[in-house]
C-alpha cells in the first residue's frame, strides 16, 4: 500500500493538552502506511483579509505544510460548544485567499478528547461544517469522541484501557482506508 503523509493539527495550544497526548497515542496506533507529522498552529498571527496578497511568513509556512500532505487529521478540544479560536484561525489562513484553499479535495479526519462524557461532539460537528464548506472530504465514521480520564494515555503514548486502544487503532486503520478510497476517486495531485 502507498504511504500517505498525514498532517495533524492540534486545536489546543496548551503544552499539557490532552489532545496532544491523544495525538502521541494515535501515532503509535496508526498503520505503517500513515506517516504522521504535526502542523503547528501556535505561531500564526490572527487572520486578516488585508494580508491576503502578502501572507506573513508563519502563515505561508503553515499553508505550505497543509498543501504538502496527503491528508489531515484534526484533534480538537471543545471550547464553548465550538472549536478553539486558534484552530479556526489556522483554517482561515489555510483557506485564503479566495480560490487558493489548501483544504480542498484533501481527505480529513476529526477526533477529539475532553474530560466530559460527550467528548468533543458539539465542537466536532462545528468543525465538520467548516471542513464541508472547504470541500475537504471527511471520514464520517467511525466518529471519535474520547472521554479522557486520568491515566488513559501514559507519558510514552500508550493507551492504558484495552477497549479504548482497540477503538483508536481501528479509527486509524479506518482513516487510512478512507484516504485510499478518496484518492481512488480523486487522484492525488502530482
Amino acid at each position: 500500500m502507498t504511504p500517505y503523509a498525514v498532517g495533524y493539527l492540534i486545536g489546543s495550544l496548551s503544552r499539557n493538552s490532552i489532545n496532544r497526548r491523544l495525538a502521541k497515542a494515535l501515532i503509535g496506533l496508526a498503520p505503517r502506511e500513515l506517516e504522521l507529522t504535526e502542523i503547528p498552529i501556535a505561531d500564526l498571527p490572527l487572520y486578516n483579509y488585508d494580508l491576503d496578497n502578502e501572507f506573513p511568513p508563519a502563515a505561508r509556512a503553515f499553508k505550505d505544510k497543509v498543501s504538502s500532505v496527503d491528508a489531515l487529521l484534526f484533534l480538537t478540544p471543545e471550547y464553548n460548544r465550538s472549536i478553539p479560536g486558534s484552530l479556526k484561525n489556522a483554517i482561515d489562513w489555510g483557506s485564503r485567499p479566495y480560490g487558493q484553499n489548501a483544504f480542498a479535495r484533501k481527505p480529513s479526519g476529526v477526533i477529539g478528547a475532553s474530560t466530559g462524557k460527550i467528548g468533543t461532539a458539539v465542537g466536532q460537528q462545528h468543525l465538520r461544517s467548516i471542513l464541508g464548506y472547504l470541500n475537504s472530504p471527511q471520514m464520517n465514521s467511525p466518529e471519535a469522541y474520547i472521554e479522557f480520564t486520568k491515566g488513559l494515555v501514559d507519558d510514552e503514548g500508550k493507551v492504558t484501557n484495552e477497549s479504548t486502544e482497540k477503538f483508536l487503532r481501528t479509527f486509524m486503520q479506518e482513516f487510512c482506508d478512507f484516504i485510499t478510497r478518496v484518492y481512488t476517486v480523486l487522484p492525488r495531485p502530482s
